[in-house]
C-alpha cells in the first residue's frame, strides 16, 4: 500500500482558480502530489485534468475516496473519476489467427509491464489455443459466422460477465462488433493496421501500396459503433519506400501494430486518457 497512489481525472467547464482549487483539495486531506496535468479545451470551454498523490498518509479512507471525488466533480460541475494505482482490471484479449499482437500483449503482462489480469483469450479460430496455453492462460474459442454472429456475440457477453472483465481489447480479431455488444459493454480497445483516418476498414496495407505512400502507420483507437472511427489513443508510423512490396509493408506494419496497441493499453491502465466529445487527451 506504501507504493499505491490515487488518480483522479476531471472533466468541468473551464473557469479561474480550478488548479489550485484541485491541488488545494489533495493537501487539505493530507495528499503528497506526484503528478499533475491540466488542459483546457477553450473551443469546448472545457477543464481537463489527471491528478496523482500518493494514497499512504491521505486524510480521506481509501472505501469512500470514490464518493468524496464524485462530490467534489459535482461541486464543480462536472464529472470525476477515482482510481487506484494498485488496482489490476481484468481484461479479456480477443484474437483470430494472427499471433503477433497476442503474444506482445501475453508477454507484457507475464514481465509485469502492463498492469493487469487476463482471465481468457477469446478467438474466433483454434489457432492460438497452444500460445495461450504456453502462457497458462485460458483459451476459449467462439467461431463466428454471418449467420451466427448474434448468438457468438451473446455466448461471448456471457464470458464476460462470468470472468468479471472490465475491459476488452481486440488484439487483431479480425471481427467487426455489432452496435449491440457495444452497447452492452462498451469497454473496448482496438488496434488498426492503417495511420486512421488514412484507409479505413480491410486491407490497407494493400491499398497503401496501391497508393505508393511513403508512411505507414497503425492505431490503437477506442471501439465506437463507427468502424475504425472511435477515439485515438495511440499512432505508430514506419517509412517504406518504392522498393517495398505488399509484404513489406504487411512485416513492417505488424511491428507497428504491436508497439501502438501495448502503449496504447498501457495509457489506459495508468489512467492517462480521457476521452471527450468523440477524441481524446493523452496525458503521457
Amino acid at each position: 500500500m506504501s507504493d499505491a497512489t490515487v488518480i483522479l481525472q476531471m472533466i468541468c467547464p473551464d473557469r479561474p482558480g480550478l488548479v489550485s482549487e484541485l491541488a488545494g483539495w489533495v493537501a487539505a486531506n493530507g495528499g503528497s502530489i506526484r503528478h499533475a496535468d491540466h488542459h483546457t479545451d477553450a473551443g469546448a470551454g472545457l477543464f481537463l485534468s489527471r491528478i496523482e498523490w500518493q494514497l499512504q498518509g491521505f486524510g480521506i479512507p481509501r472505501d469512500v475516496l470514490p464518493e468524496a471525488a464524485q462530490s467534489l466533480g459535482e461541486r464543480l460541475g462536472g464529472e470525476a473519476q477515482l482510481h487506484f494505482s494498485d488496482d489490476h482490471p481484468r481484461v479479456a484479449l480477443f484474437a483470430s489467427k494472427q499471433s503477433h499482437c497476442l503474444q506482445d500483449l501475453l508477454w507484457r503482462v507475464q514481465s509485469g509491464e502492463l498492469p493487469m489480469q487476463v482471465p481468457l483469450v477469446i478467438a474466433n479460430h483454434p489457432d492460438l489455443e497452444p500460445l495461450c496455453a504456453s502462457f497458462g492462460i485460458p483459451f476459449v474459442c467462439v467461431p463466428v459466422s454471418r449467420d451466427t454472429k448474434a448468438e457468438a456475440e451473446q455466448r461471448i457477453l456471457e464470458l464476460l460477465e462470468q470472468n468479471k472483465v472490465e475491459l476488452a481489447v481486440l488484439a487483431k480479431y479480425m471481427q467487426v462488433l455489432s452496435s449491440d455488444f457495444l452497447e452492452r459493454f462498451p469497454q473496448v480497445i482496438n488496434i488498426h493496421h492503417s495511420f486512421l483516418p488514412a484507409f479505413k476498414g480491410a486491407q490497407p496495407y494493400h491499398r497503401a501500396w496501391d497508393r505508393g505512400v511513403k508512411l505507414i502507420g497503425a492505431t490503437a483507437h477506442y471501439v465506437t459503433e463507427d468502424l475504425d472511427d472511435g477515439p485515438i489513443i495511440q499512432q505508430t508510423t514506419v517509412s517504406v519506400s518504392h522498393r517495398d512490396e505488399v509484404e513489406d509493408l504487411i512485416r513492417k506494419g505488424r511491428d507497428t501494430e504491436r508497439l501502438a496497441l501495448a502503449r496504447a493499453l498501457r495509457l489506459h491502465l495508468r489512467r492517462q486518457v480521457m476521452v471527450y466529445r468523440g477524441r481524446t487527451a493523452v496525458f503521457a
